[in-house]
C-alpha cells in the first residue's frame, strides 16, 4: 500500500493506493483484483475488498463505481445496494469508505482538512479531458470548501515515457487549448502524453496549491 506524505499527517482519515500484490485472485486475475464487474470469481473479489478494508481500517463495505470515463460524480452518505455509474465519489460521513479502480488511468484523492470532506476520482485521458477534476473542485466549493484547504493527491498512473499516442489525439487536446502543447513530447518520430502533468496543470489553474504527485 502506497501512502501520500501529505495525507499521512491527518489522523482523522485513512487512505492508500493499492497495487496488484497481496490478493487471493488466481489465473489471469492473479492480483488484488477489486473489480466487481470483472469475470473474476466474485468470492475472490469480495475477499480482496476485505483485505483492502482491513488495511485502511474500515468495517463497512467500500463504496465503488461502475466507471465510465465520464465526469459524473456522486455524493454519498451511506452504503447502498444501488449501482452507481460514474467516475467520482465524495462524502463527509464518518467511517464511510469510498474508492475507485484504475489500471493506467490516474486515481485522484481529495481532502478538505477544514470541512472533513473526502473525494476520489478516476481520470483517464477522457475523464481528464472532460475536466472531472474541475467538477470535483466545484462540488467541494458548493459544500463550502476553500481552495487553500483542499489537498489533492494524484496517485500512481501511466508515465509519459510509456504513453504513446497518435497525432489526432494530440490535435484534440491542442484544439481544447494551445497551452496543452506542454504535455506532449516527441521522440524518435513518436508522440508521448503526460497525463499526470495535464491533470496537475488543471488543478493549478483552478487555484489548488496543495497538490502531490505520486
Amino acid at each position: 500500500m502506497i501512502k501520500s506524505k501529505n495525507l499521512k499527517k491527518f489522523n482523522n482519515i485513512s487512505h492508500g493506493f493499492f497495487n496488484n500484490v497481496g490478493g487471493v485472485s488466481s489465473g489471469i486475475y492473479k492480483s488484488l483484483n477489486c473489480g466487481i464487474g470483472s469475470y473474476d470469481r466474485k468470492k475472490n473479489v469480495v475477499k480482496n475488498l476485505k483485505i483492502v478494508s482491513k488495511k485502511i481500517g474500515v468495517k463497512k463495505k467500500i463504496i465503488l463505481l461502475h466507471q465510465l470515463h465520464s465526469k459524473k460524480i456522486f455524493f454519498v452518505n451511506k452504503v447502498s445496494k444501488k449501482n452507481l455509474f460514474g467516475d467520482g465519489l465524495i462524502t463527509n460521513t464518518k467511517k464511510l469508505a469510498i474508492g475507485i479502480l484504475t489500471a493506467d488511468c490516474a486515481p485522484i484523492l481529495f481532502y478538505d482538512s477544514k470541512k472533513n470532506i473526502i473525494g476520489a476520482v478516476h481520470a483517464g485521458w477522457k475523464g481528464a479531458y472532460k475536466k472531472i477534476v474541475t467538477k470535483m473542485i466545484d462540488y467541494l466549493k458548493k459544500k463550502g470548501s476553500k481552495l487553500n484547504d483542499i489537498y489533492t493527491i494524484i496517485g500512481p498512473c501511466i508515465s509519459q515515457r510509456n504513453y504513446e499516442i497518435k497525432e489526432d489525439f494530440k490535435k484534440k487536446f491542442l484544439n481544447q487549448s494551445k497551452t496543452n502543447k506542454r504535455h506532449f513530447k516527441q521522440k524518435n518520430n513518436k508522440i508521448y502524453f503526460d497525463l499526470k502533468g495535464y491533470i496537475f496543470q488543471q488543478l493549478k489553474s483552478i487555484g489548488i496549491k496543495n497538490i502531490e504527485i505520486i
